[in-house]
């Protein structure tokens, strides 16, 4: 059964008026790292918690923060470094893996299920394990959110044959054409601070590339699976612009080897914090993502939100989020990806405002909160959930 995507904003009170709804958010990266799931879930976090008819609790194994509207608890793990010698088998695929389950063990004392009525994560297999434990003992729910991918609602085989959940969100709409006949499904984007991204006035001093070229940014962790070096192949191909590469990873060394071959003092790569990454758009004149194959894209909404134009590969996704204001063009095609930086180039300020619209209508975080809460308020209203 699939409950359908929410367009609409719900009324404020959720339509629970005389109890609070009490949901846990579980990660072991909340409140120690800031990446990409962490981050998105922390400020989902927030904006809940300011409704007057939720309560929110998040568990991870960093410290709990001063001045948040919702409560922490510590549960401490193993750090996956290490780990990086131990053998790696089906589940414990990898480092995460290990860290994921010292974690899961420590969740499993920490939390008593009858203090929640429903459960939240986006990790796989040890922390949805230990949720679905706890919630089938005292008949809570569970939502997973595909924010790292939908592999294990998707696979029968191995440790994702034992996936279960009450409610799935997906974050884009293949997942969500993927799932919804199978899983109670919401289809939800990941939302952007329209406040702290938006246009602002550029620091060309981030930048150590001539000041009077214009500048295509690459925001991506140094993996293969970003295709940074070929972004590099396409940008060198126009001597009259430069190529500042934000980002750290395996791949640093060769992207830099790539970057200072085809580009000499045209290219810079650079790490910043995340309170330093609007000032990195607002500072940009186009924004090139090579990968083909992403979950959702933050960079997108957030580079949309600064009002920066975008290049990316078409997808259905990718076409889904920018509905007609992105600029996608197949990446494997050096062509069509210089076309589309000359174009990107050329956005008028007529054009960018329409980013910045965009951004705010569908991505804003009180219209994402909204649906995350209507969706978790109808999934812990439902009597029964698939096997």
């Amino acid at each position: 059964m699939t409950l359908p995507p929410l367009n609409q904003p719900p009324a404020q009170n959720g339509g629970l008026e005389e109890s609070r709804l009490r949901i846990l958010f579980a990660l072991p990266g909340f409140h120690r790292v800031e990446r990409g799931a962490e981050l998105v879930l922390e400020q989902l976090a927030v904006e809940l918690a300011q409704r007057p008819d939720r309560q929110i609790t998040l568990i991870g194994s960093g410290e709990e923060k001063p001045g948040l509207p919702y409560s922490f608890l510590h549960a401490g793990c193993i750090p996956r470094e290490r780990f990086e010698k131990w053998p790696t088998f089906p589940p414990l695929r990898s480092t995460y893996g290990y860290e994921e389950l010292t974690f899961a063990i420590q969740l499993l004392g920490k939390v008593h299920a009858a203090d929640f009525d429903v459960t939240l994560t986006c990790a796989y297999p040890f922390t949805n394990w230990a949720l679905r434990l706890k919630s089938k003992r005292h008949n809570s729910r569970h939502i997973f959110v595909t924010e790292n991918g939908d592999w294990p609602a998707r696979r029968s085989n191995s440790e994702y044959r034992l996936f279960s959940c009450d409610g799935l969100v997906c974050t884009n709409i293949e997942y969500y054409q993927r799932h919804k006949d199978h899983w109670p499904s919401v289809l939800i984007p990941n939302g952007v601070d329209t406040q702290r991204f938006a246009p602002g006035p550029r620091d060309r001093n981030l930048f150590s590339v001539p000041p009077e070229l214009p500048v295509v940014l690459m925001v991506n962790a140094l993996i293969p699976s970003k295709r940074v070096i070929e972004g590099i192949q396409m940008v060198s191909k126009r001597s009259d612009i430069s190529l500042v590469v934000a980002g750290d990873g395996p791949l640093a060394a060769q992207v830099d080897e790539c970057g200072k071959k085809l580009l000499g003092e045209r290219y810079c790569r650079l790490t910043v914090r995340p309170e330093q990454m609007p000032s990195l758009y607002q500072s940009a004149d186009a924004l090139l993502h090579m990968s083909q194959v992403e979950p959702f894209g933050n960079i997108y909404i957030e580079a949309l939100a600064c009002g920066l134009p975008v290049v990316a590969h078409a997808t259905a996704n990718t076409q889904w989020i920018f509905e007609d204001q992105g600029i996608l063009v197949d990446t494997s095609s050096g062509e069509q990806v210089v076309e589309g930086i000359s174009r990107a180039l050329c956005a008028d300020d007529e054009t960018r405002q329409s980013y910045r619209e965009l951004a705010v209508r569908r991505f804003s975080w009180p219209v994402i909160a909204a649906a995350y809460s209507q969706f978790i308020e109808d999934i812990y209203h439902r009597h029964s959930a698939p096997s």
